[in-house]
């Protein structure tokens, strides 16, 4: 009994740090008011030489935000998404990723 217990509790904990992974789709979108000024309210760029972020793929979108907060990633207009991102926690990469991939493209 203490046994199946202790998987229930251990299955219950992984599932809930999942859904935490997952992202807040309304706290991204709060948190992306900055993003706008580039990426558009839709997430359709203001200008070609921004990219398009609604729709994108949630992975690629925390993979890119971390590697512009560590300044890992080179090239483009890096640098200036080297102060966007600088101050970004986890949480909130989380949660931009998941509502700017939740939004169509246009």
């Amino acid at each position: 009994m203490k046994t199946m217990l202790f998987i229930l509790f251990t299955l219950s904990s992984l599932l809930s740090l999942n859904a935490l992974a997952d992202g807040d789709i309304q706290a991204g979108k709060a948190k992306a008011a900055v993003c706008f000024a580039c990426h558009g309210q839709n997430g359709k760029a203001l200008m070609p030489t921004y990219p398009n972020l609604a729709g994108q793929n949630k992975a690629y979108l925390v993979s890119s935000l971390k590697a512009y907060r560590s300044k890992e990633r080179r090239g483009g207009l890096s640098s200036l998404m080297y102060s966007q991102a600088g101050s970004l926690s986890d949480d909130d990469i989380n949660n931009l990723a998941a509502y700017f991939s939740s939004l169509t493209p246009q």
